[in-house]
């Protein structure tokens, strides 16, 4: 059942949250354990928690003595085999003291699309959690094309969310909140709630700004749109407040689901 305010994410069934990969990667890969620690608080509590990560080429980058995400598809494709298997291994890593198993299930846009494998990944996704598992997301970049690529990690979040029958999805970024400006503007103005159907035209949204990123605002917010159009609300914080916002602290931007799902 979908959440009616942020407050009820301490005692939500199944949460689906999103991770970005400069928030776990590079100077940031130490918070890989803090987010684990927070996820696998909520699960100590009985929520059913599926993480969408991002990450598998910006781990791989500095092995391969490389600066930012090439632009390449074979080298991108090359980059994500090495890295997944890398970030599966730290998250793993960090689940080992909570005793967490973690279930990596990669997927294509091509999976949503077809009815057999949506109904099989569904299965899969459904069987981890009442395994107490923790299934972890990405994107299988080893095999999808420009043509068939879900084009952020965001987007790939929504879709699982929808999926699952998610009571919540938390995405996390760089920055605490929406704002009605780039933040480190004069004057920008967290924006506490969006309202489902609320018009956000006059606010000014950026895209990503990392070297390793493919998202920003734009597309979680466009993410945010696609999940609550189907019932399930957003909350969009940093990843240094996803305890709190497990918690259900007053923190970040919610965004309401539609009432008619």
């Amino acid at each position: 059942m979908a959440l009616r305010d942020r407050s009820e994410l301490a005692t939500a069934k199944r949460v689906v949250v999103k991770v970005g990969s400069s928030s776990i990667s590079g100077e940031n890969e130490s918070k890989i354990d803090s987010l684990v620690d927070a996820l696998a608080k909520s699960h100590s509590r009985g929520t059913e928690v599926i993480l969408v990560t991002s990450g598998a080429i910006a781990t791989a980058l500095p092995l391969f003595n490389l600066d930012s995400r090439p632009d390449d598809l074979a080298t991108v494709q090359a980059l994500a085999s090495v890295g997944q298997s890398k970030l599966i291994a730290r998250y793993q890593d960090s689940l080992d003291k909570h005793k967490i198993i973690a279930g990596q299930v990669l997927l294509t846009a091509g999976d949503f699309e077809a009815t057999e494998t949506r109904a099989n990944a569904k299965a899969t996704l459904d069987r981890l959690v009442k395994l107490r598992a923790m299934p972890i997301v990405n994107e299988n970049d080893t095999v999808a094309t420009h043509e068939i690529k879900f084009g952020d990690n965001d987007r790939l979040a929504a879709l699982v969310a929808v999926l699952v029958d998610a009571d919540a999805l938390v995405l996390l970024s760089d920055v605490d909140a929406l704002y009605n400006m780039p933040p480190n503007k004069p004057g920008a103005r967290r924006i506490e709630t969006v309202e489902f159907g609320q018009d956000l035209g006059e606010i000014e949204i950026g895209g990503s700004s990392t070297q390793v990123g493919t998202g920003g605002a734009v597309t979680k917010v466009s993410a945010a749109r696609l999940a609550t159009e189907q019932g399930i609300p957003v909350l969009l914080t940093n990843t240094d407040q996803v305890s709190l916002a497990l918690d259900g602290a007053a923190i970040g931007t919610w965004f309401e689901a539609s009432s008619a799902n």
